[in-house]
């Protein structure tokens, strides 16, 4: 009995030793920058966790286009939409001088295209006007809101959306979420108990095949490691501030286990270049934790 306490008693000094040099490292990678920046780490089979300012809500900017997906999904299931439904893009939705691949693949609009379509470029592709397609078709933000809710989704709002964020810069502040949030709702969306399996296999094949942001979160990891993704970034305003450099995403490692990661990069006045490179530098030290 004393010879397994002491192993148990070794292998938690050790596993905080370990933990121990991630915090000492993410504290090399933002101490000196002048930004806030949101942590979380949860692993999903041992339950590891890493915080750091894990309870400021702080904007989303297009990650809430996975919560937005999701809350879509959610209606397909219960067969109110469906991914096979067609939609008219025209000039009153696909709008100009906004982060549109639709549009660029449309121009002149007048087409219809399947729902899953639009889905996939709001997701893979971070587009704008996909964005607000789907939140028109849900009947606005607050269903989105209610669906989080309805899941003990803590932590989340999403009042705006693409469109009325361009109007006003500080409206994206509207729209938080903490880390703790992002890694909690990756967690249950995983575990499906957001929506059907069938849909969780779906839209994780979409954040798979994420094109966006490929200086954050897997830049340094081996090539070809699967992560499920979804990017956001405000830029930056005319004094130089940039409103939120994030990602959220849900990591495999090669043992076939898996963590969520959330980094949330806010009120910055680094480049955008160092701001991504952040993400980068604490994407890889998590790896490293978890490979050691």
């Amino acid at each position: 009995m004393k010879k397994i306490s002491l192993i148990l008693l070794l292998i938690s000094a050790f596993t905080f030793a370990q933990q121990s040099v991630l915090e000492q490292k993410i504290n090399s990678i933002i101490q000196d920058k002048n930004a806030t920046v949101g942590i979380s780490v949860l692993g999903f089979e041992d339950g590891f966790k890493y915080y750091k300012n894990v309870d400021k809500r702080l904007p989303m900017q297009s990650v809430f286009k996975f919560h937005i997906a999701v809350a879509l999904l959610n209606y397909v299931d219960k067969g109110k939409l469906s991914l096979d439904q067609k939609v008219l893009l025209d000039k009153t939705n696909l709008f100009e001088n906004t982060w549109s691949p639709l549009r660029d693949k449309y121009p002149d609009g007048d087409v219809e295209v399947p729902l899953s379509e639009i889905l996939e470029y709001t997701v893979a592709k971070s587009d704008n006007n996909g964005c607000d397609i789907i939140l028109k078709l849900l009947g606005g933000t607050q269903t989105v809101q209610r669906f989080m809710d309805s899941k003990g989704v803590k932590g989340f709002q999403i009042k705006y959306n693409e469109a009325e964020m361009r109007k006003d810069w500080n409206i994206q502040y509207k729209n938080y979420s903490t880390a703790a949030s992002a890694t909690d709702v990756l967690k249950k969306f995983y575990d499906g108990k957001l929506i059907s399996r069938k849909s969780t296999d779906y839209l994780m094949q979409i954040m798979f095949s994420t094109s966006t942001g490929k200086n954050k979160l897997i830049e340094q990891l081996p090539e070809n490691t699967p992560v499920a993704r979804k990017t956001g970034a405000s830029g930056k305003n005319n004094s130089g501030l940039t409103g939120a450099e994030n990602e959220i995403g849900i990591v495999t490692l090669p043992n076939g286990k898996h963590y969520a990661i959330a980094v949330f990069v806010s009120n910055s006045t680094e480049t955008n270049v160092v701001n991504c490179k952040m993400i980068s530098d604490i994407s890889k030290s998590v790896w490293d934790y978890f490979n050691k």
